[in-house]
């Protein structure tokens, strides 16, 4: 089946404006400020739970006081 240049060379235009409209969204999603920007977001709201943060406030209690009883022994 033959085609057209001009169809081939338009089909090539939306081929490759539609490739870098993908790599420019997967440029977005990859990038490092937005990753670090999720990581610290999904960090804070884990350590504002009731249970993370008692729980780190009790292991935070228990070392100091195991290094005390170190330094004093």
């Amino acid at each position: 089946m033959a085609r057209d240049p001009d169809t081939i060379q338009r089909e090539i235009e939306q081929a490759r404006d539609a490739l870098a409209s993908t790599l420019d969204q997967l440029g977005t999603k990859a990038s490092p400020k937005r990753l670090v920007d999720n990581a610290k977001n999904s960090a804070r709201s884990k350590f504002d739970e009731p249970k993370v943060k008692y729980a780190l406030i009790g292991v935070g209690v228990l070392v100091g006081l195991l290094v005390v009883r170190r330094l004093f022994r």
